[in-house]
């Protein structure tokens, strides 16, 4: 019997994530997961969030429970302008949206900016979410040449000529998720100088900016064209992702319609979660609590550059982040990191195939490992399986050439 539901065609560019398919198969007891884009849970401020819950329903209970604006909460909003200034932003309280996660403000973005057939700019390879946040809108992914210091500039300057018509370019300058790289200084100024240029607007996503070892990162990519920017931002890598909070900046001429499509996505943003994240933070809490995020994260990077060191066979290829919560390695000729997976997780470990990543021609041997999720001693362990499950393929790879 056919069904009697008649599907949009968006729904057939719908695809599950593989990251959310993996996850559920590390749940199985025994599995060492380094697939996860999770914050450590050791991480989360309890004590200081349920002190704020506390102050929240002692204070504006009816407030905080009340449906709310649809901009956000004003002080949040107040406190976003004045945070993002010290990246060289400059906004003012009107042009700060609050979303439902930073993922929330993709779906807006694509909403507001995507035709069908229209090009859209994203680095190679780029964040899966973002790409699943967009195709549901039917616009053309244009591949922007990139390598280990971000996207190039000149892809950047031909993409409107190659892809007329394209709304803009979608990047993430800061220990980008999956690759871990950063954008230097010298390269952002090149990507904006040929941006402005060609009148190629910017979408940048900064969920890990605060998350640097040694240094924090150079000025945005939006403070060298505000007008010409949006600037994405999330509390869930620093504060904890099950408030689901985000924020966006946008262009003034741009707010109006992305606040329609807010209102039409949710009404708001929880006013409750708003209220107490604004309560731990307003008096400057992630100014102590985040360098001790840095410091754990930081001692697990180099535990997980130490293991990789030895345990992965030779021709296997990875560079250190500086920050954030990612290694990106490729394996030697003739792997699959797709095919290997099966064997992995029978093994005790997991991963992310870094094909996922890719809007064309992915490099299938590419995978992506998180080390924040593990204390450094199951690191060593995680990796060491790798390597076994790595070394017993190449085996098994020279045993069946004739």
């Amino acid at each position: 019997m056919s069904s009697v539901w008649h599907q949009a065609r968006r729904a057939a560019r719908m695809n599950p994530s593989i990251i959310r398919e993996i996850l559920k198969v590390t749940e199985k007891p025994g599995i060492l997961s380094m697939a996860g884009g999770l914050p450590s849970s050791d991480t989360f401020p309890v004590e200081a969030i349920q002190a704020a819950c506390d102050r929240v329903l002692s204070a504006t209970p009816r407030e905080a429970l009340q449906y709310a604006a649809s901009e956000g909460f004003g002080p949040l909003r107040e406190w976003v302008v004045a945070r993002v200034a010290q990246l060289g932003v400059q906004a003012t309280p009107d042009q700060v949206l609050i979303t439902t996660g930073s993922q929330q403000a993709l779906d807006l973005v694509g909403k507001v900016l995507c035709d069908q057939g229209a090009p859209v700019g994203v680095e190679t390879p780029t964040y899966l979410g973002a790409l699943q946040a967009f195709t549901p809108f039917e616009p053309v992914f244009a591949s922007l040449a990139s390598d280990a210091d971000g996207v190039d500039p000149n892809a950047i300057a031909n993409l409107p000529k190659q892809a007329p018509g394209a709304r803009f370019a979608y990047l993430l300058p800061n220990y980008q998720n999956p690759t871990g790289r950063m954008m230097s200084a010298v390269r952002r100024i090149s990507v904006m100088q040929a941006a402005q240029a060609a009148r190629l607007p910017i979408v940048e996503d900064n969920p890990y900016g605060d998350l640097w070892f040694d240094h924090p990162p150079p000025p945005a990519l939006s403070s060298y064209w505000p007008e010409g920017s949006i600037y994405l931002g999330s509390f869930s890598k620093v504060f904890a992702p099950g408030f689901r909070l985000g924020y966006m900046i946008a262009p003034k001429e741009l707010y109006p319609k992305l606040l329609q499509a807010k209102q039409a996505a949710d009404l708001h943003t929880p006013g409750f979660n708003q209220r107490v994240v604004y309560e731990v933070i307003k008096g400057g809490f992630l100014d102590t609590h985040v360098p001790t995020i840095r410091a754990r994260y930081k001692a697990s990077r180099d535990a997980m550059a130490v293991a990789l060191r030895e345990h992965l066979p030779p021709g296997c290829e990875w560079q250190a982040p500086e920050g954030g919560m990612f290694f990106w390695v490729r394996l030697p000729e003739g792997f699959d990191a797709l095919a290997l997976l099966p064997k992995a997780v029978e093994a005790g470990i997991a991963f992310v195939p870094g094909s996922a990543f890719y809007a064309h021609e992915p490099d299938v041997r590419t995978l992506r490992l998180s080390f924040v999720t593990l204390s450094p001693d199951l690191i060593h362990e995680g990796v060491a399986l790798l390597g076994q499950v790595l070394r017993e393929t190449m085996e098994g790879a020279v045993e069946l050439t004739p």
